[in-house]
């Protein structure tokens, strides 16, 4: 998807989440710390997930590296016994 597109949907949702809020508290009369109570409680999980999606980790570029060196890697043998 195109980036100016991605943006575009991205200010259309957070323009309409705020107009959602107000109309659900005028026309459907719900009460407005209700409504500002749910909006938070959504508010940290939306954002988590919009920032680890947006992140832009490639997982290919680190398709290399190894935490440990191969030198430091303890061998492991077969059919060897301890005396």
């Amino acid at each position: 998807m195109n980036m100016t597109k991605k943006h575009m949907l991205i200010m259309l949702a957070c323009c309409l989440v705020p107009l959602a809020a107000l109309a659900a508290i005028t026309v459907f009369n719900v009460p407005a710390n209700t409504v500002i109570t749910f909006g938070l409680l959504l508010l940290c999980p939306l954002l988590h997930f919009a920032m680890m999606r947006n992140m832009g980790h490639e997982h290919a570029e680190h398709s290399g590296h190894d935490p440990m060196p191969k030198a430091q890697q303890p061998r492991l043998t077969t059919g060897e016994k301890k005396e």
